[in-house]
């Protein structure tokens, strides 16, 4: 068989070489047969979108002609929605089968984006046990987190380092140019042995070590290549940037302090047009759409609520006190609880692959 498998951020790369692995023996191509690189293609933002979009439209236009070129019995797209729901529309129309991996956040924003989503997939692999019931039945599959089983193996073999904590900036260039300035602002007022970076890529490495060399820290800093997973698996807790990181730092039962900033145009816009959700990190929307009560799992400090000194006061007791950080774990474990089917995410996707 003949797959396009189409992941075009680093997060999406993890299932995709997941499943090339179970799907040995079959032919597939990605993004990086045609010569696009993931730290390319993952950009965030409306302007630093235009600012690219001639790169974009040389993107789309070169994976229709691959699947022109390729002719594939099936096109798995992962995630990265803005351009692979495109290409998935454009194979659908050459009646070529389509599947895609990781639902939209339509639950957030743009639910009438779901027709459209429907028109353009034969089959929608959903993470999240609420957002099959959003679609037209029989098109969606909650197959469960593919992270849970790959955490689950970890964590028996996993002990917490007592004074470490994680900062996980974010993967994308933007991302850490605005939200690593104040982790590290925030080292300045709490006390650990040592503070650890691990950079998505060799590109993210070096805005890091750019950052580090311009702001004066009173704390060891480690700037690592990757071992995001065994770093959570470790760390005493967490200051997190929104995204995926936070869903795996609570698969970690990390105790972690989600923040995130963005442009103010962009934060303006947001707040106007997401409505779904009264939260933006993973474990606590999942906490908050599957019923749950009481404290969500993951405090948040979201654009001007993240200050050092607010990170500082909510990371102090998940430091310094046993029974906060036992009682944050635990949360974290309900709502992971949610996201279990009994059986793995990868075989299920693979059978939607191959049927």
């Amino acid at each position: 068989m003949k797959i396009l498998l189409l992941a075009g951020e680093e997060s999406g790369l993890i299932y995709a070489n997941r499943l090339k692995e179970l799907l040995a023996g079959n032919e597939i191509r990605g993004y990086d047969d045609y010569g696009f690189k993931t730290a390319d293609l993952a950009v965030m933002g409306f302007m630093a979108v235009i600012s690219r979009i001639g790169y974009f439209l040389n993107v789309k236009k070169t994976m229709e002609w691959a699947i022109d070129e390729f002719n594939p019995d099936v096109v798995c797209t992962i995630d990265y929605p803005g351009m692979n729901l495109k290409l998935a529309a454009y194979a659908k129309k050459k009646g070529i089968r389509t599947v895609h991996v990781v639902c939209p956040q339509v639950w957030a924003w743009k639910a009438g984006r779901i027709p459209k989503i429907e028109a353009s997939l034969d089959k929608l692999c959903c993470f999240f046990p609420f957002e099959p019931a959003l679609f037209k039945p029989g098109f969606a599959e909650f197959v469960g987190h593919p992270l849970v089983e790959e955490f689950k193996r970890s964590l028996a073999d996993a002990s917490v380092s007592e004074r470490v904590l994680a900062l996980l900036p974010g993967s994308r260039i933007g991302e850490i140019e605005r939200n690593l300035p104040v982790m590290l602002e925030t080292l300045s007022l709490i006390a650990v042995d040592k503070a650890v970076i691990p950079a998505a890529n060799e590109r993210a490495r070096e805005k890091i070590d750019s950052i580090l060399s311009r702001s004066p820290v009173n704390s060891p800093v480690e700037v690592r290549l990757g071992g995001a997973r065994e770093l959570l698996l470790s760390a005493r807790a967490a200051l997190v940037a929104s995204g995926t990181a936070t869903l795996e730092a609570a698969l970690a039962r990390c105790p972690t302090v989600l923040v995130y900033k963005v442009s103010p145009v962009l934060a303006w816009i947001a707040r106007r047009v997401i409505k779904g959700i009264k939260h933006v990190g993973l474990a606590n929307i999942i906490w908050e759409k599957c019923g749950g009560e009481g404290v969500s799992p993951m405090p948040e400090l979201l654009q001007e609520d993240f200050t050092a000194e607010k990170a500082a006061e909510l990371l102090k007791p998940f430091l310094n006190s046993d029974e906060e950080h036992g009682r944050a774990a635990r949360r974290l474990d309900e709502a992971v609880k949610l996201l279990e089917t009994g059986s793995s995410a990868f075989s299920r996707i693979v059978s939607a692959i191959l049927s």
